[in-house]
């Protein structure tokens, strides 16, 4: 891998000069063509990786490509990595033998790969050694670069390889292409400082860098003048939003009251006129503080969703994890939250498998599906990660591992399916996001509290928030019909 030191650092501003120049390059390449280049951006993985995303293709089309959405025939073809499980670094090599196809069809077609599963030296090296057809090859550390390795991989016939060690900063005011117009991530910070046993994530996207409060309002207010009606703040922990910021404001000498808890920037954001609704991800146990609770109690804006990752219900396995809780600490915390905020949806993720889980923790776990009754989990059998402390740990056979699985995923859709049912025959507001794609008769919107719900209506509703009375509840999904505010 690259040092960064290496490495020649630009900020914004030389960024957007080589944007220019990046025109002129893909200008060249269309009368090469004979018609406009296209592009492809694939993502991979979560919602930090699908903002990302659209940062690379927001810098693509001002260059110049016509974005060919999901179709990997293009000109240059971008995959955004996820490395949280091997299965998706295998996706990402099985994939690649279908562009070398496209590729040698259309020998002036571009590949680039980016994201988290490039920061793995491993995977650098075998890249290297046997995907030569990949043109560009960068890191989650050095992503606002882009532009100037656009330019650099279409002036060179070699594979460009910019990885980058450490993070350097934060860059703001680079274009973005968002999927949705009423709706928007927006990054607060990145990086994550918890090491869990199991998890990659520390180590490829680096500590926790939280963005300057006013630059993510300022950014809000921007897209609330675009006509974006909700937001999904992002970072790996969200609870510890502004830590390093004080921690750094200290050192300095300077004033760290000044600095935004991640609660009192939620407040800020609500007094932004246009936005109607704030969601966030991901919430750690560990630190999610009762004046968060308050905060989301008494807002008007901040929707009836949180993501609150338990992992395992076994106070022994979550030691292993090094999640710093036990089971009676979650199950305080969502009773706290429940008795709070009584019409809260809570979601989660859960590993089933982890080295060392016996019997007696799967038990645990269902345990505590049952009590916190989620609205629904995201329920995977662990994966090794190489690099991380689980994967040193002893492992436990496959067999037991899928027969535990079973049994947790049967005691989560018990709970959710009860829970989903619960709205039946109430008059709630959906945001209108889009056309079925199953029905074309019906649009599909979201409710604050993320059940999705299907409707007829016009598709001049869709970024709408909408009354929908929901009819029938079809387990984890509604049937409902728009109420006519005439």
């Amino acid at each position: 891998m690259e040092n960064k030191k290496d490495i020649i650092v630009y900020d914004a501003d030389d960024q957007r000069l080589f944007i220019e120049r990046g025109k002129a390059l893909v200008a060249e390449l269309a009368k090469d063509l004979g018609r406009q280049p296209t592009c492809c951006v694939v993502t991979f993985g979560c919602q930090m990786n699908a903002r990302d995303s659209e940062k690379l293709l927001g810098v693509l089309l001002e260059m110049g490509y016509a974005d060919k959405g999901e179709d990997e025939n293009a000109d240059f073809v971008i995959f955004n990595t996820c490395t949280v499980r091997d299965n998706a670094n295998q996706r990402v090599y099985g994939r690649l033998g279908v562009l070398n196809g496209y590729k040698r069809r259309n020998p002036k077609m571009r590949i680039g790969l980016c994201g988290c599963m490039m920061q793995e030296e491993k995977v650098i090296e075998k890249l290297r050694e046997s995907y030569r057809f990949v043109d560009l090859i960068f890191g989650t550390h050095n992503l606002y670069t882009f532009p100037e390795l656009v330019c650099n991989m279409l002036e060179s016939d070699r594979m460009i390889v910019s990885i980058w060690k450490e993070e350097k900063g934060i860059v703001e005011e680079l274009p973005v292409s968002r999927k949705y117009p009423f709706k928007s991530g927006v990054n607060i910070m990145f990086g994550c400082n918890n090491f869990c046993s199991y998890c990659i994530v520390p180590y490829v996207r680096g500590r926790e860098r939280s963005r300057n409060a006013k630059d993510i309002i300022r950014e809000v207010e921007r897209l609330a003048a675009d006509g974006v009606k909700e937001v999904m703040l992002l970072g790996q922990n969200v609870n510890s939003y502004g830590n390093d910021l004080k921690k750094k404001a200290q050192e300095q000498g300077g004033i760290s009251e000044t600095v935004l808890t991640f609660p009192q920037l939620l407040q800020e954001i609500e007094k932004i006129d246009g936005i109607e609704r704030i969601r966030f991800m991901s919430s750690h146990p560990k630190d999610l503080s009762d004046e968060l609770i308050d905060v989301m109690a008494e807002s008007k804006k901040i929707c009836r969703h949180l993501h609150l990752a338990m992992q395992s219900g076994s106070t022994r396995i979550l030691k292993d994890m090094n999640r710093k809780y036990t089971k009676e600490d979650y199950l305080a915390l969502a009773k706290k939250i429940r008795d709070r905020i009584p019409d809260m949806a809570l979601t989660t993720d859960i590993i089933v498998g982890f080295p060392g889980e016996e019997l007696a923790d799967v038990e645990d776990t269902i345990d505590c599906i049952r009590k916190v009754e989620f609205d629904n989990a995201f329920t995977f059998i662990y994966s090794i990660r190489t690099g991380t402390p689980a994967a040193k740990m002893p492992q436990v056979d496959e067999t037991e591992a899928k027969k535990n699985f079973d049994m947790v995923l049967i005691a989560v859709q018990e709970t959710a399916r009860k829970r989903a049912g619960r709205y039946t025959g109430q008059v709630m507001d959906a945001l209108v996001e889009e056309v079925n794609e199953h029905d074309p008769s019906l649009l599909t919107g979201r409710l604050s509290n993320n059940t999705i719900v299907h409707f007829p209506g016009d598709v001049s509703l869709i970024g709408e928030i909408v009354p929908v009375k929901l009819v029938e509840c079809k387990g984890f999904y509604y049937i409902g019909e728009v109420i006519d505010q005439t």
